[in-house]
């Protein structure tokens, strides 16, 4: 868990996140790291049962993750739910065969996080998809400064 190699590959490998805890508004951190990804092009699946199937920025949106229609290749569920909710998100990740789930900074209960790993899941805990993804760019930007 938490292995940098492992940062780094999932954002590098990674074309499809599935967000969960998606929120609708602006000032939220699902939303505006959501806003990040898309653009620097991922494409981002919202999963929150509030939104009820609406789409958010030309996706359709899941209620839970085993939702999202099979031939959905998502690479990455990068979580945005309180503590006490992460084991019913582990649970649905295990249903819908998830590969890699990332837990959002401070959420709490990493006992999830390592059930997660436990389940076969590459795991990234307490971290930010959107800060790393911004220190990998720029150690790229470095090295290629550099060379």
């Amino acid at each position: 868990m938490n292995d940098a190699s492992l940062i780094d590959d999932l954002l590098t490998s990674a074309r499809t996140i599935a967000v969960v805890g998606y929120s609708e508004r602006p000032d939220r951190p699902s939303n505006s790291v959501s806003r990040y990804l898309r653009a620097h092009g991922y494409r981002v699946i919202p999963v929150n049962p509030q939104l009820r199937g609406a789409a958010v920025e030309g996706e359709r949106s899941y209620d839970r993750l085993a939702d999202i229609p099979a031939d959905v290749n998502v690479d990455l569920v990068d979580v945005f739910r309180r503590g006490e909710f992460l084991d019913a998100v582990v649970d649905d990740a295990i249903a819908a065969g998830s590969q890699a789930i990332w837990f959002q900074l401070g959420l709490g209960n990493e006992e999830a996080a390592r059930r997660a790993e436990a389940a076969g899941m590459r795991v990234v805990w307490d971290r930010c998809t959107a800060i790393e993804h911004r220190r990998l760019e720029r150690e790229r930007r470095v090295r290629a400064g550099a060379t």
